[in-house]
């Protein structure tokens, strides 16, 4: 038999699937045929889902250990994008609507610290699951009990010879016919979670490339539209948004599956689950094969930043405006006054009349404020709006991203080249 492992005749294995309907013992007949001595006790005291449950737990396990090194190398490439830009100023924004600053690396790390959950979130389901073992037709080992004569401990012992065997540590002490369906729903869970998060990512990434910040990479001689020659559409990024929409609705699948459960099995869960398992963690595979081609070529647009910058940065700088005008001896009321009459009309010449935001112009041509015309420069030093973004990148990255990829650190290599 072990030397038959193997030799496996797919065709017959084919063609008696045709004959028996049955895919186990299709497989059985065919070993049988190539080991005729072994045919008498080949899947003696078995059942299916010793074959099939097992396998997929051996494959959900291998599947995780190919999605895990590839999202550790997705996190390293956006760690090295947010260290080289972590000083970088950049507009902040909430409800899509300009807010206070940030820089271009502290916003990378917002995608990388989901990102990391995300890791440790996969790295916990494949270390959370068992092996299903030798546990009979409904879970209770009573075949096995009958094959080692009412020897107990026989039994427990082949449980654990096969579970170790397989390369797993444990297995689940109670089951049915089947090992939970629950395990399907955590395993798909942080696959779902993983999609959204790349979601997140890559809308970030095609609203900065309408804003003109950040591109993803385009290609010398890339179309981006038939008919409009001019255009860059951010194509990676919305097909990784694409399938990961499909990938966070594959959860469903195994959520309804566990529910309807009967008793120690019912087999409608196994058409379902051969192809949302798979497609899950094919789907997983290529959007982090996306992004890290995006990740490797992120291209900012310095310029376009200041400019958004300098367009926004006079209203955020009111409230230093007003501190340096007691500071010199003012009154906090009368310059707010001052300052909420400047910045309306400054807002309408924006608004209204299409220009540019003129209202440091009008602070410098007002008397009021001549005690501070000489500060004005350094009042709107974009870097003294963006807080402690640069030491929280540093911190972030030392104490949280690198040591989490230390694990990875031999499957670091290479670049993902995409067809698309």
């Amino acid at each position: 038999m072990e030397a038959n492992l193997d030799n496996i005749d797919f065709k017959m294995a084919a063609e008696e699937e045709k004959k028996l309907r049955h895919d186990v013992m299709a497989h059985v007949h065919t070993f049988a045929h190539c080991c005729p001595k072994a045919a008498a006790i080949i899947h003696l005291g078995a059942t299916s889902c010793y074959v099939g449950d097992n396998t997929d737990l051996i494959v959900l396990r291998d599947g995780f250990n190919l999605l895990l090194p590839k999202l550790a190398r997705v996190i390293s490439r956006l760690a090295d994008f947010a260290e080289k830009y972590a000083d970088m100023p950049a507009l902040g924004f909430t409800h899509y609507q300009p807010a206070q600053l940030t820089t271009v690396g502290k916003r990378c790390c917002l995608w990388i610290q989901d990102l990391c959950m995300d890791l440790q979130s996969l790295e916990r389901a494949r270390d959370d699951l068992r092996f299903r073992g030798v546990k009979g037709t409904t879970g209770t080992q009573a075949s096995f009990l009958q094959l080692f004569e009412g020897d107990h401990s026989k039994v427990e012992e082949l449980d654990r010879l096969v579970t170790e065997k397989a390369g797993f540590k444990r297995a689940y002490m109670v089951t049915g016919q089947t090992y939970s369906r629950k395990v399907d729903i955590g395993v798909l869970a942080v696959l779902a979670s993983l999609g959204a998060s790349i979601h997140k990512i890559c809308t970030d990434i095609r609203l900065l490339a309408n804003l003109k910040e950040i591109e993803e990479p385009f290609e010398k001689d890339q179309i981006g539209s038939s008919a409009m020659p001019y255009k860059r559409n951010p194509m990676r990024s919305e097909r990784c948004c694409s399938l990961a929409r499909h990938l966070m609705t594959l959860v469903m699948d195994p959520l309804q599956t566990a529910a309807v459960q009967w008793f120690e099995r019912t087999l409608d869960d196994s058409a379902n689950r051969r192809v949302c398992l798979a497609e899950a963690f094919l789907t997983a595979d290529i959007i982090l094969s996306t992004l890290q081609n995006i990740s490797e070529g992120l291209v900012v647009y310095p310029k376009v930043i200041e400019r958004r910058i300098r367009q926004e940065l006079p209203f955020m700088a009111t409230e230093n405006i007003i501190m340096a005008m007691v500071k010199a001896g003012g009154n906090r009321q009368d310059c707010h006054e001052k300052i909420r009459v400047l910045s309306q009309q400054a807002a309408t010449v924006v608004k209204q009349e299409g220009g540019d935001n003129d209202f440091i112009a009008r602070v410098r041509a007002d008397p009021y404020f001549s005690p501070i015309h000489r500060q004005l420069e350094s009042l709107l030093d974009p870097s003294s709006f963006t807080g402690r973004a640069p030491q929280q990148v540093a911190k972030f990255l030392k104490e949280e991203v690198r040591p989490a990829l230390i694990p990875y650190q031999s499957k670091m290599g290479g670049k993902v080249e995409l067809a698309l």
